[in-house]
């Protein structure tokens, strides 16, 4: 199984000052991958926002999808609704922060979720993490580069990649509410990346491209990842699992790219390809 890590924060914060009910769950998963498979799918339905077995949605947005989100819980083995009740107005946002400290990632970058993926602190995002500061240590960002953050969430990976010595980044992503964080993290930590709303990857040139997505979609666009890669660069993929590599690596061998390096942090995997 495979999960799509966008558009919702997972004990994060909410962006705006309205009205939210919180149904109040029960799980009994037998694995942590299908508890979070089953949160994605509630993130798919309006879902913004999990804290433990709380779940938050905007309550015009339930009271829409309330009988869609009932049967999927109903229909989801490990899951079931202990109550619903509606949250009082209040800046939930301002109120996560205040509660919750937001940890400095290397380089002094700081970021602050909202309602995307990737704080930086997840497997999948941290093997990133480290992959670009090895880069920086052994000098792949000593001559310009041009990098490809894909579905960037909250913008950590691009943002690092600037600290790291990237001379151009651009950040992209389906997701208008990743756009905005990102624009807002990138603002808060001092770098400049260009940001773009777009569900497929740009035209241009890029020395490295990272994407940090399930399977599935980096199955469906690895020609043209390897269409807008240099000759010599690299493309880094996260986000799946020990059994998925076979079938990544084959898709990359038939449009050019070569497998080069495995990397894992407990289940989850990542790759290193290169042109």
């Amino acid at each position: 199984m495979h999960i799509r890590k966008k558009s919702c924060t997972f004990a994060g914060n909410l962006l705006r000052t309205m009205q939210y009910s919180v149904l109040h769950l029960t799980y009994s998963f037998a694995e942590d991958w299908q508890q979070e498979l089953f949160e994605q799918d509630l993130c798919d339905l309006g879902f913004e926002v999990f804290d433990g077995t709380s779940a938050y949605i905007q309550t015009d947005v339930w009271e829409d999808n309330r009988t869609a989100i009932e049967e999927l819980i109903a229909n989801t083995e490990g899951a079931a609704i202990v109550s619903v009740e509606a949250c009082p107005d209040a800046n939930w946002n301002a109120q996560w922060e205040a509660e919750h400290e937001i940890e400095d990632l290397p380089l002094g970058v700081r970021i602050v979720p909202h309602c995307a993926f990737g704080a930086g602190h997840h497997e999948t995002t941290s093997m990133m993490i480290d992959a670009l500061l090895e880069a920086k240590d052994t000098g792949l960002f000593n001559e310009p580069k041009s990098v490809l953050d894909m579905g960037c969430g909250t913008g950590v990976l691009g943002i690092m990649a600037k600290k790291c010595g990237a001379e151009h980044v651009m950040a992209v992503d389906i997701d208008d509410k990743s756009v905005a964080n990102t624009h807002e993290n990138a603002l808060a930590n001092h770098t400049t990346l260009d940001i773009r709303l777009g569900s497929t990857p740009p035209d241009g040139a890029f020395d490295l491209i990272l994407a940090n997505i399930h399977r599935n979609i980096l199955m469906e666009q690895m020609p043209v990842y390897a269409k807008i890669l240099n000759v010599g660069g690299q493309l880094w993929l996260s986000g799946f699992y020990a059994e998925d590599i076979p079938y990544l690596s084959q898709a990359a061998e038939a449009v050019g790219l070569q497998h080069t390096e495995t990397r894992h942090t407990n289940e989850w995997q990542w790759i290193r390809l290169k042109k």
